[in-house]
């Protein structure tokens, strides 16, 4: 590149990958978990900190190693390059490509508000595929092409998009903290209300032991959390900026802060809009509150709560496209990264070679294909179920690195090592939770992660011969 990219640049970029589709549609499915408002938004705040917190550890990673790979080589200095291998095939395997289906299943959900008779969850195929999945695959074939034209057609497509999408999140807000308020629909001032979790039995509010009520928690951060993520991607292009050393690190802390920000926000707003407890059968959006939004769709409901039908049309285009954007820039960024793991001959040979748009057309073109497939494994939850385990085990293996002085070459001060400290401690806490109230999604997370293993072998054993 002929100009280099600079600390806005930075910004935006882990802003546009962050925000997609979760913050529009999470906070239903934890208001299912979560029904007193005070353990509902905390889950956002908590999130908010480990987020920040653990950009803020890449930033210093990235300091010492400003490589075009990012996670995958501070990974690979910090313990060894099968620990490396192994980010790379499970991002390849779960963590990109569960992402860019997740995202892309988002996208065909708030398309089905426009068109519910075509673009639906209602099965077409057997009990399994349904019109809202194939539109998904269809999305992913298009960016897929869209990014073989090379880095320079989809970043154009990335910097209008993130823009918009911001946008989309701005009008929430506003909506939200002024008109709601001025219309006395505030719905906050009581955060201890009746029951704190819901029967998914018996749809019923009921009071659960605090125990119980952690461990809810801790598995309703599945959704914050995967919202929040991506961030990380900003460093597989390190070399793409000026002053690498300091420009990620800040990329990644303003980035990371103004997103985090923005969620909170959001959530507010949609609180000042809706109740969050409502009932599943009811009528309206305002009936059905956050907890029952149709289909998950929360921001087309508080939308649609304050300027009817019109307004829930115009947030379902916005965050449409707004998961367009996103997903854009995580088809990228997937990319790059599987082309630097070929050039180290861990990962297929021709993911090395790039077109005449210098663009990696083989990673494109395989992540895509099994991003496809990932969109007919399951529901858009079970996308971030299997998801989630495998990001939080690389974060923490990530941020316990910069413990490592032989990498560092200093110690850290000691307000970084407590705030990293109670990061990991957390990370591992919501970790154990999540095998054992989200057990099999869990452990497929975990056995893809161990089946790398004898794969890296076999790629060293080639590599040898």
């Amino acid at each position: 590149m002929s100009k280099k990219l600079n600390t806005t640049d930075a910004t935006l970029l882990v802003m546009g990958s962050m925000i997609g589709s979760g913050i529009f549609l999470v906070s239903s499915e934890v208001g299912r978990s979560l029904t007193s408002p005070i353990w509902w938004i905390g889950t956002w705040i908590l999130t908010s900190f480990l987020t920040v917190t653990g950009a803020y550890a890449y930033g210093k990673l990235s300091s010492k190693f400003p490589a075009t790979g990012g996670q995958y080589i501070y990974l690979k200095e910090a313990y060894n390059p099968l620990t490396g291998f192994l980010f790379g095939w499970t991002t390849f395997l779960v963590i990109q490509t569960g992402t860019i289906a997740a995202v892309a299943v988002a996208f065909a959900r708030y398309t089905g508000f426009i068109w519910p008779d075509y673009i639906n969850d209602v099965p077409m195929i057997g009990n399994y595929i349904t019109s809202q999945q194939i539109l998904a695959a269809i999305l992913i074939v298009i960016l897929t092409g869209a990014n073989l034209k090379g880095i320079s057609f989809a970043a154009i497509i990335q910097n209008v998009f993130t823009v918009t999408k911001i946008g989309a999140i701005v009008l929430i807000i506003i909506i939200g903290l002024f008109v709601g308020i001025q219309n006395e629909w505030i719905h906050f001032n009581n955060f201890f209300v009746e029951g704190n979790t819901l029967n998914p039995l018996t749809n019923k509010l009921e009071y659960v032991s605090t125990t119980t009520l952690l461990s809810i928690f801790g598995a309703a951060m599945i959704g914050p959390l995967f919202s929040s993520s991506a961030w990380n991607n900003v460093t597989f292009a390190s070399q793409d900026f000026e002053h690498p050393q300091k420009t990620i690190a800040k990329g990644l802390v303003y980035g990371s802060a103004l997103v985090c920000a923005l969620y909170l926000l959001t959530n507010i707003a949609y609180l000042a809009i809706l109740p969050l407890q409502g009932d599943p059968n009811g009528t309206t959006s305002y009936l059905r509150g956050i907890m029952f939004a149709s289909q998950d769709r929360l921001g087309s409901a508080a939308l649609q709560t304050v300027l009817g039908n019109i307004g829930a049309l115009v947030m379902a285009i916005l965050i449409m496209i707004s998961t367009f954007g996103c997903n854009n820039g995580i088809i990228l960024a997937g990319g790059r990264l599987f082309e630097a793991m070929a050039h180290d001959k861990l990962f297929f040979k021709k993911a090395a070679e790039v077109n005449q748009n210098n663009a990696p057309a083989y990673s494109l073109i395989i992540q895509g294909i099994w991003s496809i497939l990932l969109c007919f494994s399951g529901s858009y939850n079970s996308l971030l179920d299997f998801t989630v385990f495998a990001i939080l085990l690389f974060y923490f293996l990530t941020v316990l690195a910069v413990f490592n002085q032989r990498i560092m070459q200093e110690k850290l001060a000691f307000k970084d090592q407590l705030l990293f400290a109670t990061y990991i401690i957390l990370l591992l806490l919501i970790s154990i939770n999540l095998l054992y109230t989200k057990t099999v999604p869990s452990s497929i997370g975990l056995g893809i992660v161990l089946a790398g293993i004898p794969f890296y072998y076999v790629m060293k054993k080639r590599e040898i011969n």
